[in-house]
């Protein structure tokens, strides 16, 4: 729900009708009026205003859940990586909402709407991804307690999580933040190496038996669910 008021780029990106800068680029062409006047950059929308936007076709936007196979790089490849753009199957356009390691694998969502990422990705509002972890050895159950209750890295102590044991040595976890490798982190603290790492939920969005370099379309009740759940 948008708080009045608003700056127009943000009103816009909440609308669904653009990303905040594809609507400062209609801005600068004159394509977006505010109570019939020509907006200009920054301006800001009331609650009663009438926006308007001049010759525009409303973006389609694509929500995909894709299942990441090792070695692959979702943000930022290097020379020599491979990266999930580099997929041809996935429509053009489309970008990973957050990261997940190299190393790692399981669920990205894919999309065309630049408005879900702070909501999805920003800590504060706390949305949960779901991770089964194996470990290098049988843990403890002082382990699993200290992943639960949170545990400091440099000085930094990291939010509580659920946890269920699966094996001597695997486990799901529930974050409801993102921090860079945060569960390999968590677990060398403790004396552990994470051997296998694999998302397997965001959210509603759950990874089930999607195999590895495929994708399917989050849409219907799902993608409404997904939407609502994450503030949209």
């Amino acid at each position: 729900m948008e708080e009045f008021p608003i700056r127009i780029n943000k009103y816009l990106s909440q609308k669904g009708i653009s990303t905040r800068k594809e609507a400062d680029k209609m801005i600068e062409m004159g394509k977006i009026l505010i109570n019939d006047k020509k907006a200009s950059l920054g301006d800001k929308v009331k609650k009663d205003d009438k926006v308007e936007i001049l010759g525009h076709k409303k973006t389609k936007f694509i929500y995909l859940a894709y299942n990441k196979p090792e070695g692959i790089v979702t943000v930022n490849p290097q020379y020599g990586d491979k990266s999930i753009q580099d997929d041809k199957k996935i429509p053009p356009k489309l970008f990973p909402v957050g990261r997940l390691d190299k190393d790692s694998r399981g669920l990205v969502i894919l999309t065309n709407d630049g408005k879900i990422t702070d909501r999805l990705l920003n800590p504060k509002y706390e949305h949960q991804k779901e991770y089964n972890v194996e470990l290098d050895r049988p843990y403890s159950k002082a382990f699993l307690k200290h992943m639960e209750e949170g545990v400091l890295i440099g000085d930094y102590k990291t939010k509580p999580t659920k946890i269920k044991a699966i094996s001597d040595k695997k486990f799901s976890i529930t974050l409801t933040e993102g921090k860079n490798r945060q569960i390999r982190k968590m677990s060398d603290r403790l004396g552990y190496t994470v051997k296998n790492l694999q998302r397997t939920r965001i959210q509603n969005i759950i990874l089930g038996k999607l195999k590895e370099g495929t994708f399917r379309t989050i849409e219907g009740e799902e993608k409404e669910t997904f939407l609502k759940s994450i503030g949209l």
